[in-house]
């Protein structure tokens, strides 16, 4: 699989908050990504990537969620696409969360609060997987 570059990337951007989406969406319009698919959990995020699974470049996720959470559905995903980058944003940055997401093979981690600098970093080092 080729390299993208950032316009050619489709993400999906997983997050029970939508004041949290919404800032993540502004940053990455403003990065230049063009399609984002958005889920409020990750059920509804399984079962997007059921259907739509080759839409999807890149996964976006909020750790903390109702129904299912993000390092639930990374499990799933693993499963279903080994090579997917996968980002998980949290609040929590205990050393076993961090250790458990890595186990189960997330690509990148950013902290909440996070600047659009701090994401933007983040995002690039991703494309790297790509």
């Amino acid at each position: 699989k080729m390299a993208k570059s950032i316009d050619d990337i489709n993400v999906l951007l997983v997050d029970d908050v939508s004041q949290a989406r919404r800032f993540v969406e502004v940053i990455l319009s403003g990065m230049g990504v063009n399609q984002v698919f958005t889920a409020n959990d990750g059920r509804s995020a399984l079962d997007f990537l059921g259907v739509e699974i080759d839409m999807v470049d890149l996964i976006i996720c909020d750790w903390q969620m109702p129904r299912m959470s993000g390092l639930e559905l990374l499990k799933q995903v693993r499963v279903i696409a080994p090579d997917m980058p996968f980002m998980m944003v949290t609040g929590r940055s205990d050393i076993k969360s961090v250790t458990e997401a890595r186990d189960l093979g997330v690509n990148a981690y950013i902290a909440k609060p996070f600047s659009p600098q701090d994401s933007e970093k983040k995002m690039k080092t991703l494309l790297r997987y790509m």
